[in-house]
């Protein structure tokens, strides 16, 4: 929508459901554990998943949560262009944040998911958490990162600093959410899933795994099948939602 060219692959399905899933910070979507869930969640409907910009083959710098709610809408406006009756959005990590905001502040979607999604900005109370934030926030730390991971990062931080996912949770009702967290999580504790439940309006559900840890690198077969029932049965039978 503000000509940033996504890269994104796309997985045909039936029963008129797509998912789009969207990565955490530095992924993309060939990374050998995006296309394991993407492969998972493509048992219930099409799949699309993108690289956010500044990500693996898109073009663009990643803006860390803001911009990238025009991402996730275009390849919500493809999936509809292809045909897809239902939409969902699972999103992991940084891209729950981002599914978070698309849903609350653009909305056309009909379930969310965020998987091990921060609630709020600037926390670092974690070690994990404190690298991600010298990555984002220090020069070294952004040619690290893109020499490492190839994650090209906007310098100058936020123009204005947009809403956070807890504050607009509340705007995605009455569009299905669920919020899932590990209590294993060494990135975020479970407040942060707690914080964005309590947030939000029904109909919401909130899944605390034990043993999960954080994101796509730690999520099962298992977990994954569940998201991906979830998505088919709260999808099933609505028409899109539009806000």
């Amino acid at each position: 929508m503000d000509g940033v060219r996504i890269d994104a692959g796309h997985l045909s399905g039936a029963d008129g459901l797509c998912v789009v899933m969207a990565h955490g910070f530095t992924g993309h979507w060939r990374q050998p554990a995006t296309r394991r869930i993407a492969a998972a969640l493509n048992r219930v409907g099409g799949v699309i998943a993108i690289d956010f910009r500044g990500h693996g083959k898109s073009a663009g710098l990643s803006t860390v949560g803001d911009r990238e709610v025009l991402d996730v809408d275009a390849a919500v406006r493809h999936a509809r262009h292809l045909g897809y009756e239902r939409v969902a959005l699972v999103g992991f990590s940084m891209g729950g944040m981002i599914v978070i905001r698309h849903a609350a502040l653009l909305g056309g979607v009909d379930a969310v998911v965020s998987v091990s999604a921060p609630a709020r900005w600037y926390y670092r109370d974690t070690k994990p958490m404190r690298r991600a934030h010298w990555a984002i926030e220090r020069r070294t730390g952004r040619l690290a990162v893109r020499l490492a991971r190839h994650t090209r990062i906007r310098a100058g931080g936020w123009p204005r600093e947009p809403e956070p996912p807890y504050s607009v949770a509340g705007r995605i009702s009455p569009v299905p959410f669920l919020v899932v967290h590990g209590d294993a999580d060494p990135f975020l504790p479970t407040d942060h899933a707690e914080q964005l439940y309590d947030a939000a309006a029904e109909p919401r559900e909130l899944w605390i795994e034990p043993g999960f840890g954080h994101a796509e690198a730690a999520a099962t077969p298992a977990l994954i099948g569940r998201i991906a029932d979830w998505a088919a049965a709260r999808t099933r039978g609505a028409g899109p939602v539009h806000s």
